[in-house]
């Protein structure tokens, strides 16, 4: 991708509004456009964050569920079956009639959906165990603050686990919770596991993953040597390790929940056993707050000149920096640019920014790798590679 060619307003003024951290600097590199409260746009730049951390999310999550898309459009029928519609309705609920005078809400989670599906499916034991998810938008009508963090419509990843008995529940949860590990530490977040209240969703246990964050919402005592926390705030041990434990704030990136019976029992999603009896499908349900995650990266993962993504999170994990005008130079930085292309998308700088506003804007965008073709080329024939810190090596070649 040129820069010159490139969809996204950099700015290098102050956002006055910004409520934390991470809405300036995903403002001020040009990640997204707000229309209004609590909703947003991505540019091109936000989009493949966004983008890159579903990649990772589906990379993991592809070997244990299958994935599946559900209606945002629902109708209040399953919502009155399980019987949370009265709860959600005037609240959380983006709820409205339709010309028919029937009761319609946009998705704020997808619990009623997914078992109204399965139930077409599931008729004896013979069709269980079996795992579906989906990454998709929710809406809420919360109260909007804090940019990507709590936001009236925003992406998620949800799966539903269904299965014949509350072991092999058990078993799932913990591969679940696995996995979310594998996918956190892959996009480099920090995050203690929490044990947490179920409240609206309904069942018995459920386990939160909460990143660190002095912007987040929740506060709990976290332990410095694993990766245990409590939301007992007079906990001073960790149970686990033995370490001491601090008071901190955080933001809840993901959360798993054992359901057991609480939908399918409400719903009549029934199987017949291998005896013959008739028994409710038992439940579990595994979130992940996707759009939420790019603001808990931030919160985490910047510095003075900007945002430090991992490679594995970052829109564009190397810039070629033309830092002269010079014939050679663009010659030599051209190739580079078209050498690197055919491995990953690269950005090139190339245009009428200065150099200045070149390594500036590399920085507040998250580059990881500055390719920079100038002087030092011209006259010794050597490329200069920064890393973030600002690390530089001389090479003659560049490595893909």
């Amino acid at each position: 991708m040129r820069r010159s060619d490139l969809f996204a307003t950099v700015s290098k003024e102050s956002v006055s509004d910004a409520d934390c951290r991470s809405e300036e600097l995903a403002i001020k590199a040009g990640l997204i456009h707000s229309y209004g409260s609590g909703t947003f746009g991505y540019t091109h730049l936000g989009k493949k964050v966004l983008d890159n951390i579903e990649e990772v999310i589906r990379d993991e999550i592809d070997e244990v569920a299958q994935e599946v898309r559900m209606n945002l459009l629902q109708t209040s029928k399953l919502w009155k079956e399980s019987g949370r519609w009265k709860d959600f309705e005037g609240e959380e609920f983006f709820h409205f009639k339709n010309r028919d005078d029937k009761d319609f809400c946009l998705a704020a989670t997808h619990e009623e959906a997914v078992v109204g599906m399965a139930r077409k499916f599931v008729r004896s034991y013979r069709d269980l165990d079996f795992t579906v998810y989906q990454i998709g938008r929710k809406f809420r009508d919360d109260h909007a603050r804090k940019g990507l963090l709590r936001a009236k419509e925003f992406t998620m990843k949800d799966a539903y686990s269904f299965h014949r008995n509350e072991d092999k529940l058990d078993r799932k949860f913990e591969e679940m919770m696995e996995v979310y590990r594998r996918i956190f530490d892959r996009i480099g977040l920090e995050y203690s596991v929490v044990g947490a209240d179920n409240g609206s969703m309904g069942g018995d246990t459920s386990r939160e993953f909460i990143a660190e964050a002095e912007v987040g919402s929740d506060t709990y005592m976290k332990c410095r040597g694993c990766e245990f926390g409590t939301k007992n705030l007079e906990a001073s041990e960790c149970r686990e390790c033995g370490s001491e434990l601090e008071k901190v704030n955080g933001i809840e990136v993901g959360h798993c929940f054992k359901l057991g019976t609480r939908y399918s029992s409400s719903m009549n999603l029934d199987f017949t056993t291998e005896e013959g009896e008739n028994k409710s499908v038992v439940m579990g349900c595994y979130g992940i707050g996707v759009s939420r995650l790019i603001s808990a990266i931030i919160e985490q993962s910047n510095d003075d000149q900007g945002i430090t993504w991992n490679r594995e999170v970052a829109a564009f994990d190397t810039a070629v920096v033309l830092a002269s005008e010079e014939e050679k130079a663009c010659n030599k930085a051209e190739k580079i640019y078209q050498d690197l292309s055919e491995e990953e998308e690269i950005l090139l700088y190339e245009g009428e920014m200065s150099i200045g506003e070149k390594f500036a804007e590399a920085d507040l965008i998250g580059v990881n790798r500055k390719v920079i073709v100038g002087n030092n080329f011209l006259e010794n024939g050597v490329i200069e590679v920064e890393d973030r810190t600002g690390h530089t090596e001389l090479v003659k070649e560049v490595a893909k």
